[in-house]
């Protein structure tokens, strides 16, 4: 096996992030599949040491029009079965839960902007507690959810979302908050997805400003939450 990580990016500046840099750190290479860009079945989901299936702005069970997404589930499919390290970021935390039977539907309300997570207990115990509310806010861009699929252990949740973040077994993690962000590659985000920003009503000045005071805490936990759970892994030797 490679020891590098796929990344499935749906949206250009929908990135790694954060974790991007953990893994550059430790010497992995990151290779980006862009969705829409080339086919999405070419990469083995085997052969990677790690698979990252990061955001973007759509449903995840919309096959009928975006026909990447049956294939998408192929792939984790295949990866959580043959336990392997498989995360998920909004989307691909969503695309998980779908994996593992669990129903995607939209929320009753888009949340958008800076909430802190409140953890349940394990998700105090697990490498999350780098992200608990007391420690750091947290960054979220969703219209959809998702029920807890059958077997996963909760760990997260806000007022507005039940299901934050939640982890499958000791290989699988769905986040469907946005802990990877980057406080100096944020604007992109501002641009890119201006008329959801409109949708919720959110203000743009307002969002820039908080991310300008909340994203170093926010990075600083991110960094060592994923750092903890690659080593939880087995697959990183520090």
């Amino acid at each position: 096996m490679n020891h590098e990580a796929l990344a499935i990016r749906h949206v250009h500046f929908e990135d790694l992030g954060s974790f991007e840099r953990v893994l550059g750190e430790r010497g992995w290479p990151v290779r980006y599949l862009d969705v829409g860009c080339g086919r999405i079945e070419a990469p083995d989901p085997l052969a990677q040491t790690l698979m990252v299936v990061l955001g973007g702005p759509i449903n995840a069970c919309d096959d009928v029009n975006y026909p990447t997404l049956k294939r998408l589930a192929l792939m984790i499919e295949k990866r959580i079965a043959a336990g392997l390290p498989t995360l998920g970021i909004c989307l691909g935390a969503q695309l998980i839960a779908r994996v593992l039977g669990a129903r995607v539907y939209p929320a009753d309300q888009i949340e958008l902007g800076w909430t802190p997570l409140s953890l349940t207990e394990a998700g105090r115990a697990s490498a999350l507690r780098h992200l608990d509310g007391s420690q750091t806010s947290m960054l979220h861009w969703h219209g959809d959810t998702f029920d807890l699929p059958s077997g996963a252990t909760h760990l997260a949740s806000t007022p507005a979302c039940a299901n934050q973040a939640f982890s499958w077994n000791s290989h699988v993690l769905g986040l469907q908050c946005h802990p990877e962000i980057c406080t100096d590659h944020f604007e992109p985000w501002l641009i890119g997805h201006a008329s959801e920003i409109v949708q919720a009503g959110v203000s743009v000045p307002q969002l820039r400003a908080q991310v300008a005071q909340l994203g170093p805490a926010l990075e600083a936990g991110a960094r060592r939450m994923f750092g903890e759970w690659l080593d939880q892994q087995g697959t990183v030797k520090l």
